[in-house]
């Protein structure tokens, strides 16, 4: 199963669908509010918090009765799947692939964390949020995918961008970089591998290490590919590490 990030939907594996879909059976969604998802069914009220985002999840893995899957996300798609692992009591879930993950995008200098964001950095983000998402999106597609070789890229991270409504974008931007999910990592009990980018402008390196040091059964995996997508900018070599995870798993 696969829980895309911010911004995006699950167009955003089709890159990699190609090498998985003949040996496994893949399950992909979109979050409520975002891609081809019920437009109606969606209240900021309730997707203000993480935890509507993973009863979802747990909800769909309930009514597909899956047993022992993996599941796959990507950036706050990852933080969901962290939360669903530590209270998944029926044991739906063998095992996590988090990629480009973190636990918390906040600095907590207070306890030694960083996360790659200061307060102030954060503020500046929901600023320019609230003040032209749209423009927002354009300025930031490039540097968030940070492949300058290969504009094209910027121009469908851009794409995928502009396909969520500003008002979700808002809301769902809040979710991921306040959220904090550092003290639920203990709780994972399943194996997990942690695939890290390079010069990923949303998820430095020490933040690979972090979850690699606080998941107990974890492998950290760091990738050449560049930016914060690289299921979509480097798709061979993601694919080919979770394929080698699932082979060893």
């Amino acid at each position: 199963m696969f829980a895309h990030g911010f911004g995006t939907d699950q167009s955003m594996w089709n890159k990699i669908l190609p090498s998985l879909i003949d040996h496994y059976r893949v399950i992909l969604f979109d979050h409520v509010g975002s891609g081809g998802s019920d437009q109606s069914a969606y209240d900021s009220a309730t997707y203000c918090l993480l935890d509507a985002y993973v009863d979802d999840l747990m909800e769909l893995c309930a009514e597909l009765d899956l047993v022992d899957a993996t599941l796959i996300g990507h950036s706050v798609g990852a933080m969901m799947a962290i939360s669903a692992a530590a209270k998944d009591h029926s044991r739906r879930w063998g095992r996590l692939i988090l990629l480009t993950a973190s636990p918390s995008y906040l600095d907590y200098p207070e306890d030694g964390y960083v996360g790659g964001f200061t307060r102030q950095d954060i503020a500046e983000v929901f600023e320019s949020l609230d003040a032209n998402y749209l423009v927002w999106a354009e300025s930031m597609a490039p540097v968030y995918m940070n492949t300058p070789d290969a504009p094209e890229l910027d121009h469908e991270i851009q794409g995928s961008f502009g396909r969520i409504s500003p008002r979700v974008a808002r809301d769902f931007a809040r979710v991921a970089f306040l959220s904090d999910v550092r003290h639920l990592l203990p709780e994972v009990r399943i194996p997990a591998l942690i695939l890290q980018s390079t010069d990923d402008i949303v998820t430095p390196e020490q933040v690979g290490t972090y979850l690699h040091e606080h998941l107990r059964a974890s492998t950290l995996v760091r990738l050449e590919a560049t930016g914060h997508f690289p299921q979509s900018s480097a798709p061979e070599e993601t694919v080919a590490a979770i394929l080698s995870y699932l082979k060893q798993t």
